[in-house]
C-alpha cells in the first residue's frame, strides 16, 4: 500500500474517479497546465486533457457560476479556489444557487458540485490566504462540508464527495498537505460523509477537532496523558452532515467536552457543537464545556500568527480547565 501526503492523496483521488467516471471534470486557476498551486491536480491535463482538466480566468464568481451550469447539465464539476479567503466572489453563487437548486425544483435538478479549497493559517502567507470560513457554510442549508485532516480520509472523503448528488464544501489543512505521509489503498475506496472518527479512546474528558487541528488535539491528548489523564479525541471529518450520534456517546461517556478549532469563537462550528450537547447530553455534563479557539480578530500576517493559531499548549489548558471544574 503507497505512502502518501494529503496534497497527493487529493490527486489521487481526482485521477481514481477521473477514470471511473467521464462525466468528473476539474476546474479552476492554473489547475491544468501548472497542476494547481499547490500542485493537487498536477499531471491531471496530461492523462485528460484540456477538456477535463480546465484552467480557468482568475474569477471565483465565473468558476462556481460556470460549474454549478456543468452540474444542472449532467457533468460532475470539482471546482478548485486556489485559496480559502478568495471563496468571497464565489458565495453569491454558492449560497443563492448550488445550496438551493434543489429545494427550488421540488427535487427535480440536483448539483453534484465539489469546490474544494486549502484553508487555515499556518503557512506565513499574507491576507485572504489564512482563513477558516467553514462555520459560513455549514450554516447553509442545502450544502455539505466535508474537512479531511489525514491523507486517507482526505481521499476517501473526496471520493465520497464527488458521487454525492448536493454540492459539497470540501476545505484542505494546507498546512498538513505535506506534512506527513499515511498508507492510502489503491483504486476505490470511500469514506463516508456524516460519519466522525474515534481517533484516540479516552475516559476523562472528549476532545473533539478537525482539518488542521487534529494534530495538535491528538499531541495535546499525548502530552496530558502523563498526567494520568484520558482524553478521547474526536476527529467529525464531516460538519455537515454532523455525527451527533458519536459526539454524544462520547460525551455521555467522558462528561467533559473541550472543542478546539482554528477559527474565531464567536459563531464558530464549537457554538453548534456546544449547543448539541446541552440539549441532548446536558445531564451528562460534570463541568461547563469549553472552547479553545482563534480569537475574534482577522488572521494577521506571519510575525504573529503564532500567538492567533490555537496550538498544543493552550489546548493541554482547556483539558485542564474542564477537569479543574
Amino acid at each position: 500500500m503507497p505512502q502518501m501526503t494529503i496534497v497527493q492523496a487529493i490527486n489521487d483521488a481526482l485521477r481514481t474517479e477521473m477514470r471511473r467516471d467521464p462525466t468528473v471534470i476539474v476546474m479552476g486557476e492554473d489547475v491544468g497546465v501548472n497542476g494547481g498551486v499547490f500542485r493537487a491536480t498536477e499531471n491531471l491535463i496530461k492523462e485528460f486533457g484540456p477538456d477535463r482538466s480546465i484552467d480557468t480566468p482568475l474569477a471565483e464568481s465565473g468558476i462556481v457560476g460556470t460549474a454549478i451550469g456543468m452540474a444542472l447539465n449532467g457533468l460532475k464539476p470539482v471546482a478548485e479556489i486556489q485559496f480559502d479567503g478568495f471563496m468571497p466572489p464565489a458565495f453569491d453563487h454558492i449560497i443563492s444557487h448550488a445550496a438551493r437548486i434543489r429545494w427550488r425544483t421540488r427535487g427535480r435538478y440536483y448539483v453534484p458540485l465539489v469546490v474544494r479549497a486549502p484553508y487555515s493559517g499556518g503557512i506565513r502567507s499574507p491576507e485572504h490566504h489564512a482563513e477558516s470560513p467553514e462555520a459560513y457554510y455549514a450554516h447553509t442549508p442545502g450544502l455539505k462540508v466535508v474537512i479531511p485532516s489525514n491523507p486517507y480520509d482526505a481521499k476517501g472523503l473526496l471520493l465520497a464527495a464527488i458521487r454525492d448528488p448536493d454540492p459539497v464544501i470540501y476545505l484542505e489543512p494546507k498546512r498538513l498537505y505535506r506534512a506527513f505521509r499515511q498508507e492510502v489503498p489503491e483504486g476505490d475506496y470511500l469514506v463516508p460523509l456524516g460519519k466522525a472518527h474515534s481517533a484516540r479512546e479516552g475516559s476523562d474528558v472528549t476532545l473533539i477537532a478537525w482539518g488542521a487541528m487534529m494534530p495538535a488535539a491528538l499531541s495535546a491528548a499525548e502530552k496530558i496523558a502523563s498526567q494520568d489523564i484520558s482524553v478521547e479525541v474526536i476527529d467529525l471529518r464531516t460538519l455537515i452532515p454532523l455525527d451527533s450520534e458519536t459526539v454524544l456517546e462520547s460525551v455521555k461517556k467522558t462528561g467533559r467536552l473541550v472543542i478546539l478549532h482554528e477559527a474565531p469563537k464567536t459563531c464558530g462550528f464549537g457554538s453548534e457543537l456546544a449547543a448539541l450537547v446541552n440539549d441532548r447530553a446536558f445531564e451528562h455534563l460534570k463541568a461547563p464545556i469549553v472552547r479553545v479557539t482563534g480569537p475574534d480578530t482577522t488572521i494577521p500576517l506571519a510575525r504573529l500568527e503564532d500567538y492567533y493559531l490555537p496550538d498544543v499548549g493552550r489546548c493541554v489548558l482547556g483539558i485542564q480547565r474542564v477537569l479543574s471544574y
